[in-house]
């Protein structure tokens, strides 16, 4: 193609997209219809409150369809700061929160802030798909942090990568894809090798509110100086199933989110109005609803791993939030595994090889034995049947 972005031409096809494509042509009977479990996001709508919340903003502020602030609604910002100032014991000010379309969009707005092509960012693998794609696309160099069985990071071996162009380390935790929870101790020590080194530690935490630690995860926010070093993503997509409203958000510094604000006026001038106003609306009054999806997400949680106690030749190497990841017992490369998986068992799942290096680009092969399989929306008779399916493969 003629005038492409060698950058973009570079880096991989959207993965949940590539995914759906391998069901064409494939049919699914109805004794054994599809199951997919390759999007980490909610299908049932928002709860009701909020959706008359939103449809009422629409037909009777007329605000609601302008543009608004570029990092967010006032009182948005305020309800967040409030809340997360109580759930991490820290402070948390309004001008320290900005709204995103999305939690993508926060990552890549934060990362405008502080790299550029050339420097270098560090991400632990198996690494969330959509931050390696935008560094790659924009020239900043992904430096590999392996991570062992648990598929915990070490800090350790992230100071050995620390060079004079790198600018932040990213932690996702509950971790997507690798379903595990990193333990405060960890956190920690990840937040001082970055104020030591004078970089950023980002820490996506898209997925907190179906952490199954009863009170804050970490203490990274009850730091004073927190802002220095510590910047933290954001998004209600899950948590209120507001995927198609694309409400995210970024816990920084003032000065970051004044540097932020260029990139995202830029991109999308504002975060869209209404699904702000439902966010608001769920802060303000579905902390007992959420509290009960966390429950049905941890119960779905022990269901798969008990799934995984029957499957003798499969390993559940990180289960949590939506995720369970996966080695298979096969020779073929995960990626192979994965289309497999569509043909002979119904099953839409995303291999190891999107979310980490290959062998010949100086990978462990965790990439190539590994699956996530997001079970979000598969109840516990569902992951029973899933049992099923993968035990008839290796049978």
């Amino acid at each position: 193609m003629r005038n492409l972005n060698p950058l973009l031409g570079q880096t991989i096809a959207p993965p949940v997209m590539e995914a759906r494509r391998w069901l064409e042509g494939v049919t699914f009977s109805a004794e054994r219809p599809l199951m997919n479990l390759s999007q980490a996001a909610p299908v049932d709508p928002p709860p009701e409150g909020l959706r008359r919340a939103m449809a009422e903003a629409l037909l009777e502020r007329d605000e609601s369809h302008l543009y608004g602030p570029v990092l967010g609604l006032d009182a948005l910002r305020a309800e967040l700061a409030a809340k997360w100032s109580a759930d991490y014991g820290g402070a948390v000010d309004a001008g320290q929160v900005a709204i995103t379309a999305g939690c993508n969009q926060a990552f890549c707005a934060v990362m405008a802030t502080l790299a550029q092509a050339g420097d270098a960012v560090i991400l632990p693998t198996p690494w969330y798909f959509n931050h390696k794609m935008w560094l790659d696309m924009t020239g900043i160099e992904t430096q590999v942090l392996a991570t062992g069985e648990d598929l915990i990071p070490d800090p350790e071996a992230a100071e050995a990568l620390i060079h004079a162009r790198t600018r932040a380390i990213v932690l996702i935790t509950p971790n997507n894809p690798g379903g595990v929870e990193y333990p405060a101790p960890v956190m920690a020590a990840f937040r001082d090798l970055a104020r030591r080194r004078g970089i950023a530690l980002i820490v996506d935490e898209t997925y907190r509110d179906f952490h199954s630690v009863i009170g804050p995860p970490h203490d990274l926010l009850s730091d004073p100086d927190w802002d220095e070093t510590v910047i933290t993503l954001y998004s209600f997509s899950k948590s209120f199933r507001l995927t198609g409203h694309r409400v995210g958000a970024i816990i920084a510094s003032e000065a970051r989110l004044r540097e932020a604000e260029k990139f995202l006026d830029c991109v999308a001038i504002c975060p869209a109005q209404v699904g702000q106003i439902g966010a608001l609306w769920g802060l303000r009054n579905l902390t007992e609803w959420l509290a009960g999806e966390r429950l049905e997400i941890l119960d779905r949680r022990a269901a798969m791993e008990a799934a995984f106690q029957r499957l003798p030749d499969w390993h559940l190497q990180g289960c949590g939030a939506y995720f369970a990841y996966v080695r298979h017992p096969f020779a073929q490369a995960s990626d192979a595994v994965a289309r497999r998986l569509v043909r002979e068992a119904g099953v839409l799942a995303l291999p190891g090889t999107m979310f980490g290096p290959a062998r010949e680009a100086g990978g462990s092969g965790q990439a190539e034995t590994t699956l996530r399989l997001a079970f979000a929306n598969a109840d516990a008779a569902g992951l029973g049947q899933l049992a099923a399916r993968l035990s008839d493969l290796t049978s």
